[in-house]
C-alpha cells in the first residue's frame, strides 16, 4: 500500500523517522508531508506511535490522465468501489488540488466524485445508493488533484492523529498536542529519552499541560494510539484485521510497562495560574500520566537557586507570546524568563516556543539554535539555550577575550588601516549630532575610499551591517574577498562593535523576484528605536533590515505632518512611514504591498508599538497600482516609495521612471481637497515627467530630506511633494448699456 502523512510544515523529516519506525524502508518528503509504502500492519503502527503526524491517508487507485470533470467523473465511475463500499455505508468525499487548470472549486470536485461513486455503488446493487453522513462517516474518500494526476485516498486515520484524547477544558493559549511532540523532539531532552534515560524535565508555563503531559508520554514510552478514546477509520474498512490491531496495542502496552518499569522519570509542570493546574492536573489524570508529573503553581519570574531541582535538567516550555498582553508587559516577561535561566538554572538546557520571535531578542541570551514550527496559522520560533555555568560563562569569556585580544593586536594591513582611519573620522564627525539628535541608527561609510566599496551602517551601536556592493567581473575574486575581510577588520576596530555582531552582504542589481529573495531563515529579529517608536529588524534573512536609514528625515516630516490627517502608505515596506503616522496622530491609517512578509512585519511593527491592529489602521495585500484604480477613498497625506523595477504577478512589470506618472496620477485622484502626496524614489538617475510637472503642483525637497549621514551621496534618492492643483473660476462680468445717459446692466 501506498499511504501519505500529512503534518505541519518543517515537521517533515520527523514524520520521515516515524514511518521507518512503522516498519516502511520505501519513504519520501513531499512539500506538503510524507509518502511512504508498507503494509496495512505499517499503517497502523503508524498511527498507533505517530505523535508528530496530523492525519493518515492509504491510496486506494491513481489515474495520471485525467484532464477535465468529465474525465474526473467517468474514472471515479470506472474504479471497483465495491470493493470498500456497499449500501449500507455512509460515506464522505474531501477534495483537493494543486496546479490545476481544469478544476478551481475543490467543491464541485468532490461532488463529481461522489455521484460518481453513488452511481457506481447503485450499479451493482440493483439502485440502492450509499448515504453520506459528515460529521461521522463508515468510510471517508479523499481526492487529491495534481495537474492530471489523481489519487483517490481513504481516510485511514480517521479523527486527526493529534487529537489524544486527553484535553476536554483547555486555557486561552492552547498548543496543539503534535506540536507540543514537535517542540519537545527538537530539544535536547529527547535525546536523554532515546538513550533510555530521561533527564529532568520543566515546563514553568505548564498552561493546559499539553508540553509536560506529551514529555510523560514519551518518556514512559506510551504510544498515542493507547490513549485515543475514538476509534480509528482504519476500524470500519471493509477487511479489518481485528487480530493483527490486538497484538499491536498489546505490543504496545508492554512497551509502556517496561519504560515506567526501567525508567526514572522525573517531569515537573508550573504555571502561575491554579486554573490552569486544575485543568493541567485533569488532561494528565485522563492521559494516564498523572503520577509521572510534579503540578505546582508557581510565577517563573520567582524561583530562586533553591526552586531548582536538581544541577542539570531541561526546560521546554511555551510562554504567552503577547496576544492579551501589554507590550511592555510581554517584554518585561521575556527579559525576566532570561535573567532567572541565566541565575537560577545554570548547567541547563532550555528551549522556548513563542509565536512572536521579536520577543526573544529580550532574553539576553544567544541561542545555539532555532527551528520553526506552526501552531496552526501562527508561525512560531522555537529558540534552543545553553545555559552555562559560572565556571563555563567565565571560560567562554576568556576564550572570547583571548580571540579578540590576538585580532585586535595584530597589525591591520595597509589597507585596512587606511579604511580605519576613514572611519574613525566619519564617526567623529557623526556620532555628536546624532546623538544630539536621538539618532542611534545611521550610516558610517558609504564606499568613501573607492577601492573599499560597501555601505557600513550602525545600528543602536550593538550591531553593523555591511553591505558591500558587488566587485566588477575585472576584480580577482581574491582580492575582493581580501579587501572585504579588511573592511571586517577595520570596521570592527574603529567602532568596537564585536565580529560577531557585523552582518555582510552581498549588494548587486537585484530585479524581478530576486529583489525578494532571502538570504537565510534565521527569523531573528531585533528591536531599534526612532523618532520615539520601536522597530524590529533582521540581519540575516534579508539584503534590507526592514528600515532605510536614507528615508529617516522622511519619516519624521510624515510624523510631523500626520495630525488629524487619513494616511495612506504604498508600496509600504515594514510600516515604518505608517507607524510614525500613527505617533504623529493620524486618525486612520491604510497600508498596501503586495509582500504577505513585509505585511505581517509591518503588523509585529504596530504591535510592538501597541497600536491596534484591528481597527483604524488597516492593511491590505495587493498591488499598489492595482489597488489604487479599484478603491475610491480619499486621504489627506500619501507616501509613495516604490520599488525601481518591479514584476508582480498578474500585472505589467513596472520600471519607476517609464510608469511613475501613471503611479502619481492614480495616487493624486485619492488626495482630498488640500491633501499632499509625498513621492519617493531611489533611482539615481530618476527625472520627473513634464505632465506631472503641468498638471500638479510639485516641490522638490530631496535636499531636505538627504540626513548629514548621506551628505556625501545626495542622490540616495529623490523626493517630492505633490498636490493637486486648485481649479479658481472668475465670476463672469455683465456687460453695461446706456439707457438715457445712464450706465445700467445689460439685463
Amino acid at each position: 500500500m501506498i499511504f501519505f502523512a500529512a503534518c505541519a510544515a518543517n515537521q517533515a523529516d520527523l514524520v520521515v523517522e516515524e514511518a521507518r519506525k512503522a516498519g516502511s524502508e520505501d519513504v519520501r518528503q513531499t512539500s506538503s508531508g510524507v509518502e511512504f509504502e508498507g503494509t496495512v500492519e505499517t499503517g497502523m503502527r503508524f498511527c498507533m506511535y505517530s505523535r508528530v503526524a496530523s492525519r493518515l491517508l492509504m491510496a486506494l487507485y491513481i489515474d495520471e490522465d485525467t484532464e477535465s470533470d468529465e474525465e474526473l467523473y467517468e474514472s471515479t465511475l470506472a474504479l471497483p468501489w465495491e470493493n470498500w463500499i456497499n449500501p449500507e455505508t455512509t460515506i464522505k468525499i474531501t477534495c483537493t488540488s494543486q496546479a490545476c487548470r481544469w478544476i478551481r472549486n475543490s467543491h464541485y470536485a468532490a461532488l463529481k466524485v461522489k455521484d460518481a461513486i453513488c452511481d457506481h455503488i447503485k450499479e451493482k446493487y440493483d439502485g440502492v445508493r450509499p448515504d453520506v453522513n459528515i460529521d461521522d462517516p463508515d468510510i471517508t474518500i479523499h481526492v487529491h488533484i495534481h495537474d492530471r494526476t489523481v489519487v483517490w485516498y481513504a481516510d485511514f486515520s480517521g479523527e486527526g492523529l493529534h487529537q489524544r484524547g486527553y484535553r476536554d477544558d483547555q486555557t486561552d493559549a492552547v498548543l496543539k498536542e503534535h506540536l507540543a511532540a514537535a517542540l519537545i523532539s527538537r530539544s535536547e531532552w529527547k535525546k536523554t529519552v532515546n538513550d533510555g534515560n530521561p533527564g529532568v524535565f520543566l515546563d514553568p508555563f505548564c498552561g493546559s499541560g499539553t508540553v509536560a503531559i506529551e514529555a510523560a508520554l514519551m518518556a514512559s514510552d506510551t504510544a498515542p494510539g493507547l490513549i485515543r478514546t475514538k476509534p480509528f477509520a482504519f476500524e470500519r474498512l471493509n477487511g479489518f484485521d481485528a487480530e493483527l490491531w490486538n497484538s499491536i496495542k498489546a505490543e504496545a502496552e508492554e512497551r509502556r510497562a517496561k519504560a515506567i518499569d526501567e525508567r526514572d522519570i522525573t517531569i515537573y509542570a508550573s504555571d502561575i495560574s491554579s486554573k490552569a493546574i486544575r485543568i493541567a492536573e485533569k488532561a494528565a489524570a485522563k492521559a494516564g500520566v498523572d503520577g509521572l508529573i510534579n503540578f505546582s503553581v508557581k510565577d517563573f519570574l520567582s524561583y530562586k537557586p533553591s526552586d531548582c531541582p536538581t544541577e542539570k535538567g531541561y526546560i521546554v516550555t511555551d510562554p504567552p507570546y503577547g496576544e492579551r498582553m501589554r507590550v511592555e508587559d510581554i517584554d518585561n516577561l521575556y527579559a525576566g524568563i532570561g535573567d532567572v535561566l541565566q541565575n537560577v538554572f545554570k548547567g541547563w538546557r532550555a528551549t522556548i516556543l513563542t509565536g512572536s520571535s521579536e520577543l526573544l531578542s529580550n532574553i539576553d541570551m544567544k541561542p545555539d539554535r532555532t527551528n520553526t514550527l506552526y501552531n496552526g496559522a501562527i508561525l512560531c520560533q522555537a529558540a534552543h539555550y545553553i545555559i552555562f555555568t559560572d565556571e563555563e560563562k567565565a571560560e567562554l569569556i576568556e576564550k572570547a577575550k583571548e580571540r579578540k585580544r590576538i585580532r585586535l593586536s595584530t597589525p591591520l594591513t595597509g589597507g585596512a588601516e587606511i579604511v580605519y582611519r576613514k572611519l574613525l573620522k566619519n564617526i567623529e564627525n557623526l556620532k555628536g549630532e546624532m546623538e544630539k539628535e536621538g539618532v542611534t541608527c545611521y550610516r558610517i561609510y558609504d564606499a568613501d575610499i573607492p577601492e573599499y566599496a560597501a555601505a557600513i551602517d550602525v545600528y543602536e551601536w550593538k550591531w553593523i551591517n555591511l553591505s558591500e556592493y558587488a566587485a566588477p567581473d575585472y576584480i580577482d575574486k581574491e582580492k575582493a574577498e581580501e579587501r572585504l575581510n579588511e573592511l571586517i577588520y577595520a570596521t570592527e576596530r574603529a567602532t568596537g562593535i564585536d565580529i560577531e555582531n557585523i552582518y555582510v552582504k552581498e549588494r548587486k542589481s537585484q530585479k524581478g523576484k530576486n529583489q525578494y529573495n532571502r538570504l537565510a531563515t534565521s527569523n531573528r529579529f531585533n528591536i531599534v528605536r526612532e523618532n520615539g517608536l520601536r522597530v524590529l529588524v533582521n540581519f540575516q534573512d534579508y539584503l534590507d533590515t526592514g528600515i532605510f536609514l536614507d528615508h529617516r528625515p522622511v519619516r519624521k516630516m510624515i510624523q510631523e505632518m500626520a495630525e488629524g490627517k487619513r494616511f495612506l502608505n504604498l508600496f509600504c515596506y515594514t510600516g515604518t512611514a505608517t507607524l510614525n503616522a500613527i505617533k504623529g496622530g493620524a486618525v486612520s491609517t491604510v497600508s498596501v504591498d503586495a509582500s504577505s512578509t513585509y505585511l505581517d512585519w509591518a503588523i509585529e511593527n504596530l504591535k510592538i508599538n501597541g497600536y491596534p491592529t484591528d481597527i483604524e489602521n488597516f492593511f491590505y495585500r495587493d498591488d499598489a497600482i492595482s489597488w489604487l484604480w479599484e478603491t475610491y477613498d480619499r486621504y489627506d497625506l500619501i507616501f509613495c516609495d516604490p520599488p525601481t523595477f518591479s514584476n508582480s504577478t498578474g500585472r505589467d512589470t513596472f520600471d519607476v521612471q517609464r510608469d511613475h506618472w501613471k503611479l502619481i496620477k492614480a495616487a493624486c485622484m485619492h488626495l482630498a481637497p488640500g491633501g499632499v502626496l509625498i513621492f519617493s524614489t531611489n533611482y539615481r538617475r530618476f527625472r520627473m515627467d513634464e505632465g506631472i510637472l503641468d498638471r500638479f503642483i510639485v516641490e522638490d525637497i530631496t535636499e531636505k530630506t538627504i540626513g548629514k549621514d548621506f551628505e556625501n551621496d545626495p542622490n540616495i534618492h529623490k523626493c517630492y511633494l505633490i498636490r493637486n492643483k486648485v481649479k479658481v473660476s472668475r465670476p463672469r462680468q455683465k456687460p453695461v448699456v446706456k439707457v438715457k445717459g445712464e450706465e445700467l446692466p445689460e439685463d
